[in-house]
């Protein structure tokens, strides 16, 4: 009876606190490893210098170019909620195109965000389009 009790808690555990109950966390580790020294913790940006992530207009209108940014960089001018940012974006090219889709998929879920879900076929071929 004692070990059928156990197996229960046991399942129980497995329950309330599976895999799913933060399903973006390697996306968050790297992000707070590669993003958020400049884009800060909670995706604000750095004001009037760096755009933020966090309620983006721009991310959720690019969801496909996302994936070229992170891997080449970005010069040139960005609006961001109709607020225009010039400094440019240096490329991370280590990353490999599951931890960059792991990076926008925490992103769009992340401080609010609601952008759904960017799968590996979007972002291979947005990396794809921007080597051309």
């Amino acid at each position: 009876m004692k070990s059928k009790v156990l197996l229960f808690l046991f399942s129980l555990c497995f329950f309330f606190f599976d895999c799913e109950s933060n399903r973006h966390q390697q996306g968050e580790i790297l992000y707070l490893n590669f993003c958020a020294s400049c884009h800060m913790d909670d995706g604000t940006g750095l004001a009037g210098n760096i755009p933020p992530l966090a309620q983006s207009d721009y991310v959720s209108q690019n969801q496909g170019r996302l994936a070229c940014i992170i891997r080449y960089g970005m010069e040139g001018e960005v609006v961001v909620n109709g607020k225009t940012y010039q400094n440019p974006m240096a490329g991370i090219p280590q990353l490999s195109e599951f931890e960059i889709a792991n990076i926008i998929n925490y992103v769009n879920q992340a401080w609010g965000n609601d952008y759904g879900y960017l799968p590996m076929n979007v972002v291979r071929d947005g990396l794809e389009e921007c080597r051309e």
